[in-house]
């Protein structure tokens, strides 16, 4: 699990030549080019930690999302918090991250914030670094130059630059309303930790995905959690493990689109929308009456209809339908913090 020694220096001389590409880059004709100094890289890079997971084979994300997981994180407090991708931590019964040093030390979760997709672990031991300071992902614009950095070798660092800030809807009831997409794309990811010209933390890597640049044919690229949706929810993490309420409703559901429709690829055991009758290959025509047409209008018109605990009426074309009759099906939407603890 540890990074040999000749893999770290490795890494670290990557670290600099890239380091001193990027802010190279970042200087303008017209300007003088201020000295180039990569030491904001340099601590940013040790920052980075290896984040290594073992979940429990009856969990209930075991089967989507395996028993053995791993990628990256960032130290962000001096006591040991580190920031990550949730996905990563889920339901884990076993944490250990890495350190720039090589060295592995236990963590404990923290948080999991299913509204943002973030995580919170914190190390058990002091992990030899310095944390990293949060910037503002508020500033980042198309043609950003950036840094993502993961854990590992060389290739653990891409210079890239944001190519689009705009919605993204994943299949799993996830909604960012401002995600950031980069190119070229990072295939270590998870936890990655997306980096600023002033060698600060704008973002989180959550995915690999084929829309980077919305285009008529695939651009690949990563989306990344802004930085800045974890701020007014961070202090509550901390001393709570979830956010306070309103929490966003949950149905239990897995979607796709395609041709205008919305339609229902796996459904959640014990999960309010298994409950109400709904079945895989079902169609969502609509919310409340409202016609939707895709899964970013579906997510959108679902949480208009209230917060975590409403009832959510949905328009459902059963997949076993011969008569083609719209069905108005309620559903008693949950916390999906709630459905893990209650496993």
């Amino acid at each position: 699990m540890p990074e040999t020694m000749k893999v770290l220096l490795d890494r670290t001389h990557a670290l600099l030549l890239c380091a001193a590409l990027f802010v190279s880059a970042c200087s303008t004709a017209t300007v003088p080019a201020p000295e180039i100094t990569t030491a904001p890289f340099d601590s940013a890079f040790s920052a980075v930690v290896g984040v290594y997971a073992n979940i429990p084979e009856t969990a209930r994300t075991a089967d989507s999302l395996g028993v053995q997981r791993q990628g990256s994180g960032v130290l962000i407090d001096n006591d040991g918090l580190i920031l990550t991708i949730g996905y990563l931590i889920l339901e884990a019964d076993e944490i250990a991250v890495v350190g720039p040093q090589g060295n592995q030390i236990e963590a404990n979760p923290v948080a999991n914030d299913h509204t943002t997709g973030f995580g919170l672990i914190r190390a058990r031991e002091p992990v030899g670094a310095t944390a990293l300071k949060m910037g503002s992902s508020k500033s980042l614009n198309d043609g950003t130059p950036v840094l993502a950095v993961s854990f590992g070798g060389p290739d653990a660092i891409v210079a890239a630059q944001v190519v689009s800030r705009r919605s993204f809807a994943g299949y799993w009831e996830y909604l960012l309303e401002k995600a950031i997409f980069t190119m070229p794309p990072h295939h270590e990811f998870g936890g990655a930790a997306l980096i600023d010209r002033k060698g600060e933390l704008v973002g989180i890597g959550s995915l690999l995905v084929n829309d980077a640049i919305v285009a008529d044919h695939p651009v690949i690229g990563n989306m990344f959690v802004p930085i800045d949706d974890l701020k007014p929810i961070i202090a509550d993490l901390v001393a709570s493990g979830r956010r306070k309420p309103p929490v966003p409703p949950w149905l239990g559901l897995n979607t796709d689109e395609a041709q205008g429709r919305v339609f229902i690829t796996r459904l959640s055991e014990g999960g309010p929308a298994e409950q109400a009758g709904l079945k895989r290959g079902d169609i969502i025509i609509g919310v409340g009456g409202r016609r939707i047409g895709t899964m970013l209008e579906f997510f959108r018109k679902v949480r208009i209809q209230g917060n975590a605990g409403s009832p959510i009426q949905l328009d459902i074309l059963s997949a076993a339908s011969t008569d083609l009759t719209i069905k108005k099906i309620n559903i008693k939407s949950i916390d999906r913090y709630d459905w893990l603890l209650g496993h």
